[in-house]
């Protein structure tokens, strides 16, 4: 049994050069055949977001389509050159508030847990879920965008954004990670100083916002038109993945020549 005393205090060392964004949090030892990729058997990721004027309740509706194990070609960046197989499991996929306000609007978080994910894949599906939450979707194109049969081909849409995405966890047979009591102590003083800081920043913006020199918005005011939504169904598509390992064949052919 490895005596964690007689080894180097990892954590602590690391932490000490590495930038002040990114921090170590615990070590374990691994065989010599481990791979951080793919010995991971689930991992769970979390997205940040305003709630504003979505429609929680529809994006849970189509949130749940998700779950289970599907074809998810069309919710991902498509690497037809190292992936044929887009098959992935979901286990969850929940919308909850978070214990966070900022100007009378709430601060919520998607969990979506699964074994394996796709290039993009969750910043896809969330993306197709804000459509869904802003009315401009039906839940309903969640099983059309599933269904490759319907759907070969992927509509063009932008993905969400980067920032509020969070691998949250991941889970490895066997592995128990550690970090020392003065490694641990070190770590949060630093997450709690990094924190205290941002809000600094933020209180910062907050106080700008309000010494702006325009009205105040009237509730009464008929609001700004949204910009003209094209259906997802109705969109331009990027290429199948028959057309694009098609081109990947044919590329390695002529570099044979």
């Amino acid at each position: 049994m490895l005596d964690e005393r007689s080894e180097i205090d990892y954590v602590k060392v690391l932490n000490r050069i590495l930038p002040r964004d990114i921090r170590v949090l615990g070590w374990c030892p691994v065989p010599a055949d481990f791979h951080a990729r793919f010995t991971c058997l689930s991992r769970e990721y979390k997205y940040l977001f305003w709630k504003g004027d979505l429609d929680i309740l529809e994006m849970q509706k189509a949130a749940s389509k998700f779950i289970g194990e599907h074809d998810f070609r069309n919710f991902c960046k498509m690497d037809a050159a190292n992936v044929s197989n887009y098959r992935r499991h979901i286990t969850e996929f929940t919308i909850s508030a978070c214990d966070r306000r900022s100007n009378n609007d709430e601060l919520c978080s998607m969990t979506i847990k699964g074994s394996a994910f796709l290039w993009h894949q969750v910043r896809c599906m969330v993306a197709v879920l804000f459509l869904i939450g802003q009315g401009l979707e039906s839940p309903s194109v969640v099983d059309s965008l599933l269904d490759i049969m319907k759907t070969s081909r992927k509509p063009q849409y932008k993905m969400a954004p980067e920032l509020p995405l969070i691998l949250q966890s991941c889970l490895f047979d066997k592995a128990n990670f550690m970090c020392s009591a003065d490694a641990s102590r070190s770590l949060t003083e630093h997450l709690n100083d990094e924190y205290r800081h941002h809000m600094l920043q933020a209180e910062i913006f907050h106080i700008a916002s309000s010494c702006l020199p325009f009205p105040e918005p009237n509730s009464s005011e008929t609001p700004q038109k949204k910009r003209n939504h094209i259906p997802l169904l109705s969109r331009e598509t990027e290429p199948s993945y028959e057309e694009r390992i098609s081109k990947v064949k044919a590329k390695l052919a002529d570099n044979l020549k």
